[in-house]
């Protein structure tokens, strides 16, 4: 079956990002890449923010951020981040500039931090306009509906995150909820985390302007399959712990964190192989338990956690039974004992061969 230069470009990116290579080693990425760049500048927008995934945004290793801004990745070409409040060297009236002539050809949006609704959006404001600020509200519906596609970094943008908690009287909001309920279909992908890696964010970017949003597949909370389809239990490192029953009844205790609140069992997300940090740590290396914060319930996921009971995270049945109470003893079910028999049995032949042996040498010793 023949294969379009499009469904390579897609097919590369997606395969690129999630075996953690750069996607610019390829020289057709490469050229792919500083043709789409030329064309579609960034507008890096930040709402209700902490400023953390831009920070975590500057850590990026394979490629530095910094090398694509400043054409060390591909000279002569760089992502135009034409507005981003945190980085840029404009300010005041520059940068608003900067911001609205961009939004006249086209260009990605980029949303950091919630959007807050709540009294017209008054709780948070972006430059202003004959006199009177202007909301983050108004800025995001705006661009949102003129960008060619939509990118919510961080779990405040893509879920409300902590800003939205509860007795917050901001009103936050995820991106994808505000749109929808403006009526705004540009495509847009959630990026949450707190921070988001910045792979996650430079991954996804390369994969849009080089496939297209609809070249990225998401799943049902619109975040990229390729950073988030794998549960952090299924690769924790602490999992053989988990499978022999080992928890973790205080923090420093070197076991499996599940009663210390640990959310692995129930957050999709690569953590484990990407780690922060430039690859040098990350939550569980730390010995501090997941706090599941790529998940729309985050920061409040014992809602979701009290619905996975331990039952359902249990490991194969021929591995010893789960117990996470350590004071009481080993509940030995029929295929334990089975595999308890082996053992025994194993080891009493064992016993019996070396006794053998001890026999015909004491045999040998009374011939001579």
């Amino acid at each position: 079956m023949a294969i379009t230069r499009r469904k390579f470009l897609k097919g590369s990116a997606g395969a690129g990002a999630v075996l953690g290579m750069s996607l610019f080693d390829n020289p057709l990425l490469r050229k792919a890449f500083a043709t789409a760049i030329q064309e579609t500048p960034v507008v890096w927008l930040a709402a209700g923010a902490c400023s953390g995934c831009s920070v975590s945004l500057l850590n990026s290793l394979a490629p530095r951020v910094q090398d694509i801004l400043l054409d060390q990745v591909l000279p002569g070409h760089h992502v135009e981040f034409a507005f981003h409040p945190t980085v840029m060297a404009a300010s005041g009236d520059l940068a608003m500039q900067a911001m609205y002539d961009t939004e006249e050809k086209p260009f990605l949006l980029v949303v950091e931090g919630s959007v807050m609704t709540a009294d017209h959006g008054r709780h948070c404001e972006v430059g202003e306009k004959d006199g009177h600020g202007i909301t983050g509200l108004e800025h995001v519906l705006r661009l949102g509906r003129k960008a060619k596609a939509v990118m919510a970094v961080g779990s405040c943008a893509a879920f409300g995150g902590i800003p939205a908690a509860d007795n917050n009287e901001t009103g936050s909001r995820g991106v994808v909820d505000v749109f929808k309920e403006n009526g705004i279909t540009t495509p847009t992908i959630n990026l949450p985390g707190c921070a988001v890696h910045p792979d996650w964010f430079v991954g996804t970017l390369a994969a849009v302007l080089l496939s297209g949003p609809e070249g990225v597949k998401v799943d049902e909370h619109s975040r990229p399959e390729m950073f988030y389809s794998k549960l952090i239990h299924d690769n924790c490192p602490l999992r053989g712990h988990f499978d022999a029953g080992r928890f973790a009844q205080a923090f420093g205790e070197p076991y499996c964190l599940y009663k210390l609140g640990c959310k692995g069992p129930v957050t999709h997300a690569n953590c484990p192989e990407k780690k922060f940090n430039s690859g040098t740590n990350w939550c569980i290396d730390n010995r501090h338990p997941c706090n599941g914060c790529v998940e729309p319930e985050y920061p409040y996921v014992q809602s979701m956690w009290n619905t996975v009971p331990i039952q359902e995270v249990t490991p194969p049945v021929a591995y010893p039974p789960i117990n996470t109470d350590q004071t009481s003893k080993l509940d030995v079910t029929p295929g334990y004992t089975a595999l308890a028999g082996l053992a025994a049995g194993s080891a009493g032949m064992r016993i019996l061969g070396q006794r053998d042996k001890n026999e015909q040498g004491q045999d040998n010793s009374k011939e001579e």
